[in-house]
């Protein structure tokens, strides 16, 4: 209908130099990282299972701790003087 192709009044910026070269820039990071992730450093049999003992072992450690501390006040010992105390009177009467 008219002459005006997408935009009514959009001016299309031509890429500059240093555009062009940060698009390559980022082109080449880009295909570096999808490098380092099609070989990875383990393989799957090496990475398979790896950390089951030390998470077993901290899994562990860690509800032996909450056990304790919410068992801390239950576990006291406390005597009937420690009950008493309270009772007690250190000055004597006249």
């Amino acid at each position: 209908k008219y002459d005006i192709e997408y935009r009514k009044y959009g001016i299309q910026k031509k890429p500059t130099l240093r555009d062009i070269m940060r698009f390559k820039q980022d082109l080449e990071r880009e295909e570096a990282n999808m490098l380092i992730l099609r070989h990875p450093y383990l393989t799957n049999e090496q990475s398979n299972g790896h950390m089951c003992k030390d998470k077993e072992k901290t899994y562990k450690n860690l509800v032996n701790q909450w056990r304790e501390d919410a068992n801390a006040k239950f576990n006291k010992k406390i005597t009937i003087m420690d009950r008493l105390n309270h009772l007690r009177v250190t000055e004597s009467w006249d």
